[in-house]
């Protein structure tokens, strides 16, 4: 009887030691609110969005995944394979925590994570305010349909604001040329800006950044651009 508890007992020990997340990136959090779902950890490979861990959460809020991780990039947090529910965030090795609740999942989340993550909520924080007053300048060009001098004051004004973020972006990307958020952010948020932009934060970027996925992909796309230019 003893062996037996004995055997029972090396089993149980086995079988939490498989449970446990292996990687050298841990991604946990909450989802308030919750009571049943598969939450997927996606990141992009080429033009595909793969799934790299999941977890099938039954009557849980809290959840732990992993990946093994080369260089900071963007995951993805997914609930139920939904595009709608999606929460983006800058992977990199080490804890990666995301809280957020099931009625806001995707549009509203705290996630705490290494430089890269940090730096992007900083970012974000700010290009917030930029998103809210382009939506008053949209709302008020709406309300003034029909008075051509009006409605000519207001996409001056909602150009120049266009124009102050793509400034704002730059500024930042380069004050963070030694981060992989640059070429993302240069990537990600002024494709459609000036090239003189493009090149300004790329000449900035440190060779270990040039390096980086998002530093490689920055370089081959102002070369694309510049070859449609030629």
């Amino acid at each position: 009887m003893k062996n037996i508890y004995i055997v029972a007992l090396i089993f149980l020990v086995l079988g939490s030691c498989t449970n446990e997340k292996k990687g050298s990136m841990l991604v946990t959090g909450e989802i308030k609110g919750l009571k049943k779902g598969t939450l997927y950890l996606q990141k992009m490979k080429d033009t595909l969005l793969v799934s790299v861990d999941s977890v099938n959460l039954d009557g849980m809020t809290t959840f732990s995944l992993s990946d093994e991780i080369e260089s900071p990039e963007i995951y993805f947090l997914t609930l139920d394979n939904a595009k709608e529910k999606q929460i983006a965030f800058f992977g990199d090795k080490g804890t990666i925590d995301i809280q957020t609740k099931l009625d806001k999942f995707g549009f509203k989340a705290t996630v705490q994570g290494q430089r890269n993550q940090e730096l992007l909520n900083e970012y974000k924080e700010m290009i917030t305010k930029f998103r809210d007053k382009n939506l008053d300048f949209i709302k008020a060009e709406f309300e003034t349909k029909g008075d051509t001098t009006k409605m000519d004051s207001v996409q001056k004004l909602a150009n120049n604001l266009l124009r102050r973020r793509y400034f704002y972006t730059t500024n930042f990307a380069v004050k963070n040329s030694d981060a992989e958020v640059a070429p993302y952010l240069a990537l990600t948020e002024l494709y459609n800006a000036n090239i003189k932009l493009l090149d300004t934060i790329n000449n900035s970027l440190t060779e270990e950044i040039k390096a980086s996925k998002y530093g490689k992909r920055l370089q081959e796309f102002i070369e694309e651009i510049k070859e449609k230019r030629e």
